[in-house]
């Protein structure tokens, strides 16, 4: 992929300031899809109550939304690339909006299901619209600290999702705080409509470059031809195994972290709760960390490894059972920033096997890897607890963390070995 020389362009406390409000704006957005990813699990209790549901049939819940966010997500970036990012990021947090009302009004398992589906579908968007509009409109100089940016938000999302969720729970009930969170999302959405104008097009350096490389660009080509030249590039393919690694992880920390603490370490799910939110906060602050690493480690694959074999060691810890409660709840956040960490060094990974004119294709084929994962773990993980696997969970994202940490290093050496 060709780069921006970012000396070639000028800065000033005006594109400074644009940059940011960008960074500021997806970021809000960005929060939105993290927080909805967690909506359902933070109801998993109440909905076992209310309607009696197992463990597997809430896990399916997982599953179907991120099944559905997945096959979204491959071919949003297509829609993408070609009509713009602003109209696809508005659909997307109009469907949480939609899906938090229906959450709120179910009569039984088949309006959840419903649920899950629109709000996955509308999960699907935020992938390839926010990188394509990062990479478009923000200053290359500012790309390091905005991919570190958007993780960290993402993250926050997370963190917010527990404590709002029962917040509303104690102080209503599961209905209103399902309602609650589609509201929570139609604010955002006002201000990224009124923002819509600041979100469209691209920066100086962008258009230079596009009128530069214009005929080269997979833009301009059909869906079969960006397919056909993509599905001739492994280091994207790698990528998508990646991301679904990854994801099988995060799938075991933030659906069955609540009742494996309970299980393992005789933690209530208050606290239980609580650490689940140091875990999503500890890997936001990584994030910000992991934004210096960018521009100080060119080879980005070694953070993304090094974190994430210890996130991986560090899940081991948890199930040997070995820790005392509090310091379980310590090692859990500690994971969380090793994870963290290697996310702007992922992204900034993923930047650079990206073909000219791709970027929302790209990330939303990559990105539906972690779709794959997420909709594949919950479930299994779920069966694995109904059986009586209690650290079931830890185990096999403790070694998804460390194959996704080799798949880096392979990602890195082939691209490497092409720039070579």
């Amino acid at each position: 992929m060709t780069t921006t020389t970012v000396e070639h362009f000028a800065d000033s406390p005006q594109i400074q300031r644009r940059d940011w409000k960008i960074i500021t704006l997806i970021g809000a957005a960005h929060s939105c899809s993290h927080f909805f990813q967690l909506v359902f699990p933070t109801l998993f209790i109440a909905l076992n109550t209310e309607f009696g549901f197992s463990y597997s049939q809430l896990g399916l819940l997982v599953a179907i939304f991120f099944v559905a966010s997945g096959i979204g997500q491959a071919s949003s970036g297509f829609i993408v690339d070609r009509i713009g990012p602003t109209p696809v990021l508005r659909f997307g947090l109009a469907s949480f909006v939609v899906a938090g009302v229906l959450i709120g009004l179910a009569n039984g398992y088949a309006m959840l299901v419903l649920a899950a589906l629109i709000g996955g579908f509308g999960n699907s968007v935020f992938h390839p619209v926010d990188y394509s509009i990062l990479n478009h409109r923000v200053s290359a100089r500012r790309l390091g600290h905005a991919f570190s940016t958007h993780g960290f938000t993402g993250n926050l999302g997370w963190a917010l999702t527990p404590l709002f969720m029962s917040a509303l729970i104690y102080l209503a009930n599961w209905r209103v705080a399902a309602i609650g969170a589609g509201v929570l999302v139609a604010i955002v959405l006002v201000f990224v409509w009124r923002g819509r104008e600041l979100l469209a097009g691209k920066n100086v350096e962008q258009t230079v470059v596009g009128q530069a490389h214009k005929e080269g660009s997979l833009a301009s080509k059909s869906v079969g031809q960006t397919l056909a030249t993509l599905a001739r590039q492994p280091a994207l393919w790698g990528a998508f195994f990646f991301f679904a690694l990854t994801s099988v992880s995060l799938s075991a920390v933030q659906n069955y972290s609540i009742p494996m603490l309970g299980d393992v370490y005789d933690i209530d799910a208050v606290l239980a709760g609580t650490a689940l939110s140091a875990y999503m906060l500890a890997s936001a602050l990584g994030m910000i960390a992991g934004g210096f690493l960018v521009s100080a480690n060119p080879r980005t694959e070694l953070t993304i490894a090094g974190s994430l074999v210890l996130a991986g060691v560090l899940l081991v810890v948890l199930a040997s059972g070995l820790v005392t409660p509090w310091m379980a709840m310590v090692v859990v956040a500690i994971g969380g920033f090793c994870a963290g960490v290697s996310t702007p060094s992922r992204d900034m990974l993923i930047r650079k096997i990206t073909p000219k004119g791709a970027t929302g294709t790209v990330y939303g084929l990559v990105y539906s890897g972690m779709d794959v994962g997420a909709s594949l773990a919950p479930l299994a993980f779920g069966i694995m607890l109904d059986l009586g696997f209690v650290k079931g969970p830890w185990i096999g994202g403790a070694a998804a963390f460390v194959i996704a940490a080799a798949a880096a290093l392979v990602i890195g050496r082939s691209t490497a070995a092409r720039s070579g």
